[in-house]
């Protein structure tokens, strides 16, 4: 049929298969008053992606497109549209829509709406199916559409519509800023993020990572100090330190959680943003009362902390240091071989998208 009835994206049909990817063709929602089609540019490729592919978060049924990192052209609005308009550069990140109507979404916390759609490998409540940006089009509730600034490369800016605001939204909320002193814990595809908001917020900012060969990254990223956890010992100098810690590594069920803990201030948090396909490990109670630390953990963030941070990273200059790909069959599959081995330094953002879909 081809848009607006159907769109077009590079698919995997189960966990088995997940790194075979092939085009079909996808069935929006019924388009309504408040939504948006976006035909894509350019999307960025997350852990999520690949949790998702491999079934590590769950199996589904395929053919499943995934993509939430999403930089396009608005080509369609509907009549009730007020915050986009057909022409505009927008982005998608990893939620199309949610109910507006309960408590939760009253309060600015529509990130956490028990209603919510995620982007892909989701329904939403009328039975329509939501499918990802690695595809011709995606279909979204304005409210989920966001104007991208002028200042910010498309393919720069897709990685922020998902690692930016998982790692902008916690250290936004809890006052990061001057007088604070921060911790990034994994200094990857969300750590190198973390960072640079941290610093760019005014807080003392330090990099926690088993990996020296990353310290000058995070030291060119806004980290003053880092913190090398493969060394022995490394926590007693640290001891009731920081603030907050950001934990932006998947391998939290492999961590001494008593030894970071031991790092916080009272009353400091530890929050998490990697989540990790296994359990956490056991924990003891007694881990918590040396210094009351807490342990927090996120998802996503609010329209206004979204438009907070594509301000923010315009204003400064703060961009996530990416590589490309063109999106084929060959070039998804790299790309999800490539972010589950570790093998990307730190973003990857899929381009090409008027070549492999043509322009409708």
């Amino acid at each position: 049929m081809g848009y607006p009835g159907t769109f077009e994206g590079f698919c995997v049909d189960s966990p088995q298969s997940w790194n075979k990817f092939h085009k079909s063709e996808l069935t929006p929602k019924h388009f309504g008053d408040s939504d948006v089609d976006v035909q894509i540019e350019c999307c960025g490729v997350c852990g999520s992606d690949v949790h998702t592919v491999t079934g590590g978060w769950g199996d589904f049924e395929g053919p499943l497109c995934v993509g939430h990192e999403v930089v396009g052209k608005a080509v369609k609005v509907g009549k009730d549209v007020k915050l986009v308009k057909k022409g505009d550069r927008v982005g998608v990140g990893a939620q199309v829509w949610s109910c507006l109507k309960c408590e939760l979404c009253k309060n600015k916390n529509e990130n956490y709406c028990p209603h919510l759609v995620d982007t892909y490998n989701a329904s939403y409540p009328d039975g329509g199916k939501a499918h990802g940006g690695w595809a011709s089009h995606i279909r979204a509730h304005e409210y989920f559409v966001f104007p991208i600034p002028d200042a910010l490369p498309s393919h720069l800016a897709a990685p922020l519509l998902c690692a930016g605001i998982t790692t902008y939204s916690p250290l936004a909320r809890a006052g990061v800023g001057p007088g604070k002193t921060v911790a990034v814990l994994g200094i990857g595809g969300l750590g190198h993020l973390g960072l640079q908001w941290a610093s760019a917020l005014g807080a003392e900012t330090y990099a926690l990572t088993h990996s020296p060969n990353k310290a000058d990254d995070a030291k060119k990223l806004g980290a003053k100090e880092v913190i090398v956890t493969s060394d022995k010992d490394w926590a007693k100098p640290w001891a009731f330190k920081f603030d907050f810690i950001l934990n932006c590594a998947d391998a939290t069920d492999s961590f001494d959680m008593k030894t970071y803990l031991s790092t916080l201030k009272v009353g400091g948090q530890f929050h998490m943003v990697g989540i990790p396909d296994k359990p956490l490990p056991e924990m003891a109670t007694m881990m918590f009362t040396t210094n009351a630390a807490k342990l927090t953990g996120s998802h996503l963030g609010n329209r206004q902390e979204m438009e907070a941070m594509l301000k923010l990273a315009a204003d400064k200059g703060i961009a996530p240091m990416v590589e490309t790909l063109e999106i084929s069959e060959a070039g998804c599959k790299e790309a999800v071989e490539r972010v589950k081995e570790s093998k990307v330094c730190y973003r990857l953002t899929l381009t090409g998208f008027e070549k492999a879909f043509g322009t409708k």
